[in-house]
This record gives C-alpha cells, structure tokens and sequence, in this order.
C-alpha cells in the first residue's frame, strides 16, 4: 500500500510542474507592463534636470528639449544647417530684415503709364463721338491689343475710291491731337465687303482696301506731321467681316478703316518685328 500512495504522490508532483512556467510568464508579464508605465509616466523634475543639463553642456541659451537652438560650435556660432537664436537671443528668423517690396521694372511702369494713357485716349474719344453724335459712323471699343476706333466708309471715301473725302477731317484731325498723347503703335487697317470691283482705278478689293488705309495714314503722317515710326498700315479685302455680307447692312459694317492704338511700347521688340 505504501508503494502505490509514493507513486501517486510522485505522479501528482510532476503533473503540476507547468504551474511553474505559468506563474514565471505571470511574473515577466506584471514586470513589463511597469516597465511600460514607468516609460509613459513624465517625472516633470527629473525631466527639467536634464533639459538643465543638456542647456548647460552644449552652451545654448534655451533647453532644447522646449524647442529652442540646436547645438552650437565654438564662441557661440551657430552651426550651419541649424535654426535658433543669435548671440543676442533674438530669433534668427525674426532678426532677419524682411525683404523690401520688390519695385517694379522700368518696362512694367512704361506699361503702367501707356495704360494709364489708353484709358485717358478712350474716355476723351468717347465723349467726341457722343457729344457730335456720331454713334452710327464711328465704333470706339477696348480690345485686347488696345484701343478701337472704327471709322465706316460713308464717313470716309465714296464708293470704290479711296480719296478722304472733306468731311473726314474733323475726326481725323481729333484723332491725330489725341495720339500725340500716347505712346503707342498705332495700326490702320482697310475693309472691304465681298462685291467685286467692276471697272474704276483699282483691280480688286485688296488693293481698294489697302489704299484706303494708306489715305489714311498719309493724312496722319504728310498733313498733320505725326511721325512715320508711329503707324503701320495693311489692306485685308473681304477676309475679315464682322456683317453678313449677304445684306446690304452687313456689307455696309463691313467697309471700314479700323484704326488700334496697340498695347505696345514703341520700344517693344514686337512691335518692331516685321512680319
């Protein structure tokens, strides 16, 4: 009998051995959960000794655990490729002196003044075709490339020709007191409808359209004595309608002379660009 009771007190023992291991992993895991706690738990004290102790170390005139100068070299130079204060304490960034408004080109004020012009070209040459009620022979417009006056046909040259007729004078002379005021190119352009020439000085509509802008220009340049280098002149024919040339007032819109004061510096290369 007492065999059998040591055998079954030895069998017990050896079956109860893996409560060992289970109360190790118990012990290491309640160990590493205070390790964890310790870790996350800020000694506000102990914390302020260091940042002390690095401010002191490294000669820096804030704790750079706070954010303040990193590392500095020898008589308190500041390392390149580091931020923070100067000698002085100030903040680098803030003891920099802002950069000064950046003050605009000669080009760009030539442009602001030109403009300026425009503007003042625009207001006076409306307020011509206003007051000499004029609205259904002259077009004044701002445009991209600058300022529109277009002059109809009837008001200008009888059919198929291109000699200024006497009434033309007044706008053109307007005109040619109030370039003198800008300082611009100024392009002439001459328009035709689509109807073909039959018989007369010129053989198509190029060259009636073309000579009717040169009419133009010659006023400008032999009559008022505006200087040449201002203008440039071109005949387009029936390329460029703005009227239904299948009426008649469609092809009437459609006889022009389109004088641009351009949104161009005569010194722009450009403008002096020759096509």
């Amino acid at each position: 009998m007492s065999r059998r009771r040591r055998r079954k007190t030895g069998a017990s023992h050896q079956q109860e051995r893996w409560l060992i291991t289970y109360a190790d992993l118990l012990t290491l895991l309640l160990i590493f959960f205070v390790i964890m706690y310790g870790v996350s738990t800020l000694d506000a004290e102990k914390y302020e000794a260091v940042s002390s102790s690095l401010q002191t170390t490294f000669q820096a005139g804030s704790g750079i655990l706070d954010g303040g100068p990193k590392i500095t070299g020898k008589s308190g130079q500041q390392i390149p490729g580091t931020t923070g204060k100067d000698e002085g304490g100030a903040d680098s960034d803030e003891s920099k002196t802002q950069p000064a408004e950046e003050q605009p080109s000669e080009r760009e004020l030539q442009f602001r003044e030109q403009e300026r012009q425009l503007n003042t070209f625009l207001q006076t040459i409306q307020a011509y075709v206003t007051d000499n009620q004029l609205q259904d022979q002259i077009f004044v417009a701002d445009k991209p490339q600058g300022i529109s006056i277009t002059l109809s046909d009837r008001f200008l040259f009888d059919v198929g020709r291109a000699d200024l007729k006497s009434g033309a004078a007044g706008i053109l002379d307007r005109l040619s007191s109030l370039f003198g005021t800008v300082d611009a190119k100024i392009s002439i352009e001459g328009h035709t409808d689509n109807q073909p020439i039959t018989g007369g000085r010129y053989r198509d509509n190029w060259e009636l359209s073309g000579a009717r802008a040169l009419s133009v220009l010659r006023y400008f340049i032999d009559t008022r004595d505006l200087a040449p280098s201002k203008f440039q002149y071109a005949g387009y024919a029936d390329t460029r309608p703005v009227g239904d040339n299948s009426t008649t007032q469609g092809r009437q819109r459609n006889r022009r002379v389109e004088i641009t004061v351009l949104r161009q510096l005569q010194a722009d290369p450009i403008a002096q660009k020759t096509p």
